[in-house]
Parts: C-alpha cells; structure tokens; sequence
C-alpha cells in the first residue's frame, strides 16, 4: 500500500506538478471540476431514490430514479426475450463473462483463444437461438437489449478481423484483379457511413439467396458489421504491413518460403503488434455502431433503453437511464482499451528480451 502511495506521488509529480503553470493549471481545472463533480454525486447518490415506485420517484424529482434501472433491468438486458426462458439470456451472458476472464490471462494468449472464442459465440447462439439444441425456439426478432450488442458486437469483431487481413494482403497484392478489386472495395465501403452500409445490405443481402429464403434483421446488420469495420480494419493492418522492414521481407524469400508461409510466419505477427491500439479503436467504434441498428426496427441496447423511457408509467426519467446507458458503454470500451494496453505491453516486452 506504502510503495502504491508512493508511486501514485511520483505520477503526479512529474505529471501534474511539474512546475509553477503546471501547479497553477491543474489546481485551476481540479477548481472547475469540484462544483459539477459534486452536483452530480449529489444527483446521482445522495438525493437519489433507489427503490419504490414511479411516483415515489416524482415525490424526490431532485435525484435520480434507479428503481426505473430496477424495474427495466432485464428488459435491457434481453429485451421482448420470453420471460419463461429468460434463464439462456443470463447462461449466453455468463459464456461471454467466462470468455472475458479467460481472455484476461497472460497464459491464455494462443492461437487457441481463436477457437474458444469462436466455440462460445457459437454456443451463444445456439443457447440463444434453441432450434438446433432441442430448446424451444426463440426467433431473432425478438431478441433485444444488451445481448442483442454483444453479439453484434463479438461476431462482427470475430469475423471482420479476417477479412481485414485479407483485404490489405489483396490491396498489397502483384496480382491486378485482387488489388483492384481490394482498392474498390475498402474506398467505396470507407466512403460511406456506417448507416449506408447498414441500408444497403438490408436491402441487398436477399437478392444474393434462394427465392423463399428470409434473412433476419440480426443477419443483415451482422454481415453489415463485418464488412464495414473489415474494410477500416483492412487500411490500419496495410499501415502495419508497411512497417515491416523490408529485410523481413527479404530474409523470408531467401530461407524459400511461399507467399502465405511468408506472411503468416514471420509478416502478419510484427504487423499486426505494430497496430494493435488502432485496431482496437475500430472494435470500440464497432461496439458503439451497434446502437444504429434501431434503424432496421431492431432493438440493441440503447433501443431497448429508449423503449424502455417511452413507458407512460416512466416518462420524465430519461436522464437517469442515459446515464446508466452511458456507464455500460464506458465499461466495455474502457475494458477493450485497458486489454490493448497491456497485450501491447506484453509484445514490446518479449521484442526488448
């Protein structure tokens, strides 16, 4: 506790009290940020009301109502899932939770967490889904919530990586047709919004299947995910591709490796430690682009919180729930981030020995 104590000092030493100004600076922000700091505790803790009813909410108006979170909790969470098998929501939750603390372990940083991850989003889905492992089936649709992100979110990361990767190998290709097709691709695709890429496929993805064969929402925006952030992802990897010296390159060719020998060996693993932070930039801004699949009447984690503030028996309470919206966003991202640092901690620590 003592060495912590003093570590945190010399932190701020040389960070905050460097100098006069920087004395001065940070006493000055530290005074602009104690009146709405304290305001907002007080709102949020003290005059808050965390149990009873709407209108014991509305009797403490000064404070924020998280018995509204209470009441609506498992509606985020799940959102129009049948509350009789609201029991596979929590079990597929607890399966991404199970992953995230698997993923946290030093020694668990293989090859092998591919797989893992890739059994428990499939898991997930079943669970989820239930037609395929005898449970009752539970349609897409009326999937919602928190849940409905995380999928979003983990299928689009697990799949978009790839063809990331395969996208800047195309762009950096010798070969015309995959480059000119790599080029187009990533520029059309990185020169619209999210929100087109999102209509389009909605729209398209129907006329590349069978007559008869209907495409769920869900579908729809995961492969929307997956080729809009494949194709930023595809620009940072080609960053990292022309990072490596080209000696690499060189060395690889004289020991008569193949093309993909070559790059799967010994090009990709520097690349790719040279860009994880973008990398993981794109997979917080995947996880934040989620909420705009409202658009398609689908209803993620934010549209459940919004559905859930158009309750008459609620209204008036929207700030309380954007707060706590607000809250799980930043504890996600802020936990993708905190991963990054230190698996690039740990590359730049075996690269000095």
């Amino acid at each position: 506790m003592q060495k912590r104590k003093f570590f945190f000092w010399g932190w701020a030493k040389k960070n905050l009290f460097q100098s006069y100004w920087n004395w001065l600076l940070t006493l000055f922000l530290l005074f602009l940020l104690t009146v709405p700091a304290f305001k907002f505790i007080q709102w949020a803790f003290i005059h808050a009301s965390w149990s009873g009813s709407a209108e014991v909410c509305r009797q403490q108006s000064d404070g924020a109502c998280w018995s509204f979170i209470q009441e609506k909790f498992i509606f985020l969470l799940f959102g129009f899932f049948p509350r009789d098998q609201i029991w596979r929501g929590w079990v597929s939750l607890g399966l991404f939770l199970l992953g995230i603390l698997y993923s946290g372990s030093k020694r668990h940083w293989k090859f092998s967490l591919v797989w893992i991850w890739g059994v428990l989003l499939l898991a997930m889905f079943l669970i989820l889904h239930g037609k395929w492992v005898g449970l009752k089936t539970v349609e897409t649709q009326n999937w919602g919530g928190l849940i409905v992100t995380i999928v979003l979110a983990m299928v689009g990361i697990y799949f978009a990586y790839p063809i990331g990767i395969l996208l800047a190998l195309g762009r950096t290709s010798s070969m015309p047709v995959i480059r000119s097709f790599s080029i187009i691709l990533i520029e059309f695709v990185r020169g619209v919004p999210f929100l087109s890429v999102l209509f389009l496929v909605s729209l398209m993805l129907p006329f590349f299947l069978p007559p008869g064969w209907d495409v769920p929402k869900l579908l729809r925006a995961i492969v929307a995910a997956i080729l809009f952030t494949g194709c930023y992802l595809a620009e940072t990897i080609r960053g990292g591709l022309a990072s490596v010296n080209k000696g690499q390159y060189e060395a690889a060719d004289s020991l008569g490796l193949g093309y993909w020998k070559k790059n799967i060996l010994i090009i990709l693993p520097q690349a790719l430690g040279a860009v994880i932070q973008p990398t993981i930039g794109s997979f917080i801004a995947l996880f934040i682009d989620t909420s705009l699949v409202v658009i398609i009447s689908m209803y993620d984690f934010l549209g459940a919180a919004r559905a859930a503030m158009s309750d008459p028996n609620w209204l008036g309470f929207g700030l309380t729930m954007y707060v706590f919206a607000a809250f799980i966003y930043f504890l996600f991202c802020y936990t993708l981030s905190k991963y990054s640092r230190r698996f690039e901690r740990e590359i730049l620590k075996k690269k000095r020995h």
